[in-house]
């Protein structure tokens, strides 16, 4: 296989790799379509019951409870909301069920050009319901994700200068079991600590034990060329940080684990809503498919017995926000893992360093962008070199080799041998060429998933028009550039010698520049940058060998 011919091949399999992406987001494991008409839209005091009731698998003790019964709650459904504020977040907790339903990230706005609305994660409209919801399972009283909770007020605001914020909430059964649901916020964090304080006023001892849960209905797949993120489920344990959940695999192979140690989250594209159970206590971990389109996974914790007269207190933590690194690290083991880098983490994961360490210098996702692709240059530039001096060499025999083909064009065996002579004669790798493409891809792809999956780039300034590097660019410029960037490259290439080829290669900057047209601009960014360095670099080389061979043939 000669060079030109290799090269068309890595070329048509990038193109290849990209497009099986898209396929990914349009066709990939089919997923149930979401049903309408199972929650009132508007989310307001009407809205049907969250879901059935839990159905946790029972255990062998007698003492612990079995699945939930119907509500035993007192008082009147009035499903009234209570509004939180804190610094990042616009919460809305039901008095059913001290529910979460709605939350909003105050500082992640849903466009750039609109900084006033910010990006919703938790909400119960019908074509996005996502809620966090939880309670107490027992055999005794207790409330579970529909009893109703009474709260001494309508709104809570986080102070000027306070680090946290309690919102309590009180549900007492006739029986003598009083329960103070407790959702406390952080400054600055997106934390939300829940507690349940059991108090035994009864006569008799209750025993009974914790579950928090998320539930999410499957929106449908977003259609985007050349993006695919992985949305769904992912379950934690020691052996196995990550395990990836579709929903369509929660369907078919729901999960029921007794885990001490774990996590359990839903991944939305740059967020991620988790529940985090305290690390030191074995917590069973489920998942079920209520409906169709609608889907729950969570933790149930140890029972927990309580004497007459005694109380006791129960907790589990919640992360609602941004797939932040450095934070989800520090929330939980391998929780960073959420920003799911593909198959060349091992790539991403140094890529995204040295991008956040060179944008703490220049405060700029841009020309950090830049940086990193000089620096990835600056890596592999003697590589790359012998790659472009093999590229050279072929260029400046290429007229003998056009004279070999023509003189042999009949007797495959004597061309080849005839090739490989000369070759050998002049010292030549004829794939050494390939080297400047091959070790371009795998950082490019290990790049692409590092804008796709990184929040911190999401909604990036860098000059001029690009204001969101995470995007395409709007006026196509970048794209024109790379375009015009790989045709100016392959005028320093030696040309194909098959008539057919030549003209696939001079379609492939028309074709790139169309199917960048959609890549995250941040992305073409690089490839521009790069592709200017290697047109330096290669233009520097090809010079230097050309020139030495016209000197070599004038001594001849």
């Amino acid at each position: 296989m000669d060079n030109p011919r290799l090269l068309l091949f890595i070329a048509l399999s990038f193109v290849l790799f990209m497009l099986w992406q898209a396929w990914l987001q349009d066709y990939g494991p089919s997923q149930a379509p979401p049903k309408r008409a199972v929650f009132d839209e508007r989310g307001d005091a009407s809205a049907t019951p969250l879901d059935a009731p839990l159905d946790l698998p029972a255990e062998p003790e007698a003492d612990i409870p079995g699945p939930l019964a119907a509500p035993a709650s007192v008082g009147p459904r009035t499903d009234a909301l209570i509004k939180v504020q804190t610094d990042v977040l616009d919460v809305f907790i039901s008095r059913t069920g001290g529910t979460m339903v709605y939350a909003a990230l105050r500082r992640f706005p849903v466009h750039i050009d609109h900084p006033d609305q910010p990006f919703v994660l938790f909400d119960r409209k019908v074509e996005r319901f996502f809620v966090s919801q939880g309670g107490l399972q027992s055999r005794h009283s207790a409330p579970d994700h529909y009893s109703e909770y009474e709260a001494d007020a309508e709104s809570y605001t986080l102070a000027s200068g306070a680090t946290e914020l309690t919102v309590p909430l009180r549900w007492r059964s006739e029986d003598g079991i009083v329960v103070t649901k407790r959702l406390t916020f952080q400054a600055g964090s997106y934390r939300v600590h829940i507690s349940y304080e059991v108090e035994n006023q009864g006569t008799t001892a209750w025993s009974g034990r914790l579950y928090d849960q998320l539930q999410r209905a499957d929106a449908g797949k977003r259609r985007s060329l050349g993006t695919y993120s992985f949305t769904g489920a992912v379950l934690s344990k020691p052996d196995d940080r990550y395990e990836k959940f579709s929903y369509g695999d929660l369907q078919d192979q729901p999960f029921d684990e007794e885990i001490r140690n774990g996590w359990v989250a839903v991944l939305e594209h740059y967020f991620v809503a988790a529940v985090l159970p305290p690390a030191d206590q074995p917590h069973h971990y489920y998942s079920r498919t209520p409906t169709d389109s609608r889907y729950v996974v969570g933790a149930a914790g140890p029972v927990v017995k309580i004497g007459p007269g005694a109380s006791g207190r129960l907790s589990i933590d919640n992360y609602i926000g941004p797939k932040l690194q450095q934070v989800l690290k520090e929330m939980a083991p391998g929780l960073e893992l959420t920003v799911d880098f593909g198959w060349l983490w091992f790539l991403a994961k140094p890529l995204f360093t040295l991008l956040e360490w060179i944008f703490g210098l220049t405060g700029n996702w841009g020309w950090s962008i830049i940086l990193v692709t000089v620096i990835v240059k600056a890596v592999f530039f003697h590589l790359s070199a012998m790659g472009y001096r093999s590229m050279a060499q072929m260029r400046r025999v290429q007229p003998r080799l056009i004279a070999i083909r023509e003189r042999y064009a009949s007797d495959k065996a004597r061309l080849n041998q005839a090739m490989m002579q000369l070759y050998k004669e002049e010292k030549i790798n004829p794939l050494g060429g390939c080297f400047p493409i091959l070790i371009q891809i795998p950082v490019f792809i290990a790049l692409y998933w590092v804008l796709l999956e990184s929040v911190e780039l999401r909604q990036a300034n860098f000059i001029f028009w690009l204001k969101d590097l995470s995007t395409k660019d709007p006026y196509f410029v970048l794209p024109l550039l790379m375009g015009i960037s790989m045709f100016v490259q392959q005028q320093l290439n030696p040309a194909p010698m098959d008539p057919l080829q030549e003209k696939v290669m001079k379609m492939l900057p028309f074709i790139f520049t169309i199917f960048f047209a959609f890549f995250p601009s941040g992305l073409v960014l690089y490839w521009v940058v790069n592709n200017t360095l290697s047109i330096a670099q290669q233009w520097v080389i090809t010079r230097g060998i050309e020139a030495a061979g016209q000197g070599t043939d004038r001594g001849k």
